[in-house]
């Protein structure tokens, strides 16, 4: 079972995720803050960024590959400067951005008839990631909520999101996986943070 973050540790996380990018645009500095607890564990996490409520970076680890410390650090300097939908962050743009970071459980891969996967996937709940040979593609939870997906929607815009044709996912040879993610963020740039359900995302 994996553990949740308390409220007190998600409002450590993106305070974290913000410092790491102000000092990396400021100082060209990357943190070396390492925190105990649920921080040295290794976790997924993505790190997005928003400007006057519109997508602004995007990027994290679907997998369990470092500490949580350690990739919300890393995705969140990548969220500011290596999205490749958009320019590098700029320092002065920081007091227009919210942060929000989404904490994920490891991906479990959906055992199922390819056309019984959509019965598998609870929108609101789960994120997708898709893979096959070499193309692999992530949405999270609250992407099919913000833009109303229904569960085959979700399952065809994760496949375009790897590159791959929208109905990859009923095609053998396609792997489906789902996770959960808790997601905290800014109400306004450097404001009170609050966590989120997914299901009541807008």
């Amino acid at each position: 079972m994996v553990k949740l973050l308390s409220f007190e540790e998600g409002v450590k996380a993106v305070k974290l995720a913000r410092r790491a990018i102000e000092k990396y645009l400021n100082d060209k500095i990357v943190l070396k803050e390492r925190y105990e607890g649920v921080f040295s564990e290794k976790r997924g996490v993505f790190v997005t960024l928003r400007k006057d409520k519109n997508l602004r970076g995007c990027i994290g680890f679907p997998y369990p590959y470092k500490r949580l410390d350690e990739a919300i650090i890393d995705s969140a300097i990548a969220a500011a400067t290596e999205d490749p939908r958009f320019p590098p962050v700029k320092p002065k743009e920081m007091d227009e951005i919210t942060v929000e970071v989404t904490v994920l459980t490891p991906p479990e891969k959906i055992e199922a008839k390819l056309e019984e996967l959509p019965e598998h996937v609870e929108i609101g709940r789960h994120g997708l990631i898709v893979r096959r040979g070499a193309f692999s593609g992530l949405l999270l939870p609250q992407v099919a909520i913000e833009y109303n997906f229904d569960a085959e929607e979700f399952l065809s815009q994760t496949c375009m999101k790897a590159g791959l044709p929208p109905d990859c996912w009923l095609m053998e040879g396609t792997e489906v996986y789902k996770y959960e993610g808790q997601i905290f963020e800014e109400r306004e740039p450097r404001g009170e943070i609050v966590e989120l359900d997914a299901k009541s995302y807008c």
